[in-house]
């Protein structure tokens, strides 16, 4: 059975999360690969739309459930995106000039806080990527300046209002 990163999420409603770089479930970009799997670690651009009323700001994080750790791993987290923006350009997760300025970069599991491409390891099969947009009813989310991807997903489970998930895949093949 494949890891359900959502099976103990609060259900809430769903909006729309899309990319113009890649369909639900297709595979990422090489962009969007780690630089040391032949990629740039360039995070794809983001855009949404219909989350629910009173929505101040947005939580975006991208997990690997597929990783051989455990626990999986986190690629990226980023928290109070204002609820007046709709969409991420191509880059965003390394470069601060296309970020919203209120918008804070967390950290990965590498303990940076840019976005990690993806790098699964070489024969282990596909791995999915989840970009899971959450939106909350608090226009900053207090959580600490070095707060996990889990801590942020702990913090925001009391202000979340609607989610919206977009799945990317990657692949290395064995050597």
């Amino acid at each position: 059975m494949a890891n359900d990163p959502n099976w103990n999420l609060p259900e809430v409603p769903a909006f729309t999360l899309t990319s113009p770089d890649f369909a639900d479930g297709d595979v990422l970009p090489t962009s969007a690969r780690g630089t040391d799997a032949g990629g740039e670690d360039r995070s794809p651009a983001l855009e949404w739309s219909g989350a629910p009323e009173g929505t101040q700001s947005y939580v975006l994080t991208v997990y690997d459930p597929d990783a051989p750790t455990g626990s999986g791993f986190w690629h990226w987290s980023l928290t109070d995106i204002p609820a007046s923006v709709g969409s991420l350009p191509a880059g965003a997760g390394t470069d601060d000039a296309l970020l919203p300025a209120e918008a804070l970069r967390r950290r990965n599991e590498f303990g940076t806080d840019t976005y990690l491409g993806a790098a699964p390891p070489a024969g282990h099969g596909p791995h999915r990527y989840f970009f899971t947009l959450s939106a909350l009813d608090v226009p900053v989310l207090e959580a600490p300046a070095d707060a996990t991807p889990a801590v942020v997903g702990f913090l925001l489970r009391e202000h979340i209002l609607g989610r919206a998930q977009l799945v990317g895949t990657q692949e290395t093949p064995a050597a």
